[in-house]
């Protein structure tokens, strides 16, 4: 009999999870190829050549050599980050999720251009830091190290708000995260119990390697799909 799954591990498993994974089609494709999703986004590059780099790193390889790791699309390293607030992107053309005041069908690049306008003033609302409190197939969850910090990124969602000009219906239970990956298949549950094992030792070596996962100050990026990330505006 398989084990229990954890709850935030359930999402993943075909038992407890049957349909099929929301962007696939859409920002890949069933050979773990990435598609052209064009948009734009407000994130936090990790400090490439940190411990904290190398930690996290090493958990994603740890999740590659797993025998059904095929079951995932794995982002590029170069290519990782926390997200600060989602900007636009091509296949979500409708409120909340666009600014009111600018016609749907405004391309992403004209988009791109009207929010590095609307961003340029934007203050400085402080430096945080994070760590992670939970690895799932898809990457790590984190969180502000300190209340204060997580307060202070709640403060830069909330003021970049203003400019993007909408907020997302999760916009203040919005879990950060940083995506190692995205779901072709949903794990068997047959599994389970190794992959629980993998990400509760992966949560030790984060916990003892990288308490803190460095990153780069936050930055407005344009990016043609999720392989990279292009910084175009440095906030703050």
């Amino acid at each position: 009999m398989a084990m229990p799954i954890k709850p935030s591990l359930a999402g993943f498993f075909a038992g407890s999870n049957p349909n099929p994974p929301v962007h696939l089609g859409t920002r890949y494709d069933t050979s773990g190829n990435f598609l052209t999703e064009p948009g734009n986004t407000v994130v936090c590059h990790l400090v490439s050549g940190s411990a904290s780099e190398t930690a996290v790193i090493e958990v994603r390889e740890r999740m590659r050599v797993m025998p059904d790791a095929d079951r995932l699309a794995f982002t590029p390293i170069s290519s990782l980050h926390m997200t600060l607030f989602q900007g636009i992107i091509e296949y979500r053309r409708r409120l909340p999720y666009w600014p009111e005041d600018v016609p749907l069908d405004t391309s992403i690049d004209d988009m791109t251009r009207l929010y590095l306008e609307r961003l340029n003033g934007v203050g400085d609302h402080g430096a945080f830091k994070v760590r992670v409190v939970d690895v799932v197939p898809t990457g790590l969850t984190v969180t502000g190290v300190s209340d204060q910090d997580e307060r202070i990124m709640r403060a830069w969602r909330d003021a970049l708000s203003v400019p993007f000009g909408y907020r997302h219906p999760d916009h203040d239970s919005y879990t950060f995260h940083i995506t190692f990956a995205y779901q072709i298949r949903r794990l068997d549950d047959e599994r389970a119990s190794q992959w629980q094992q993998l990400f509760d030792d992966c949560l030790s070596l984060l916990a003892l390697q990288a308490p803190v996962i460095e990153l780069r100050p936050p930055a407005f990026c344009s990016f043609k799909d999720m392989k990279h990330f292009e910084e175009l505006l440095v906030l703050g």
